[in-house]
């Protein structure tokens, strides 16, 4: 297992925790937070994980914070509703 492939998914689990509890995606990025804790605590047990395993809860994540950012409303147009 690479390192960079351990980092990736640490900086994932730190971004799925920081999603907002009002958001629609909170609870599935709960889950996926939490299966990726999982695979990164067996990483540094020292056992053996293979990628075919990983490559789904990565993309998983990724569509998770895609979904969660899109709820994010966009400062500009609220500004402009507001002059």
């Amino acid at each position: 297992m690479k390192e960079a492939d351990i980092q990736l998914l640490k900086l994932l689990v730190k971004r799925l925790e920081r999603l907002n509890v009002d958001s629609l995606w909170a609870r599935r990025a709960s889950g996926t937070r939490g299966n990726i804790i999982k695979v990164v605590a067996e990483i540094e047990a020292g056992k053996n994980v293979d990628k075919e395993r990983l490559r789904p809860l990565i993309n998983r994540a990724f569509k998770v914070l895609e979904h969660a950012a899109q709820e994010i409303p966009d400062m500009d147009e609220i500004r402009k509703r507001y002059k």
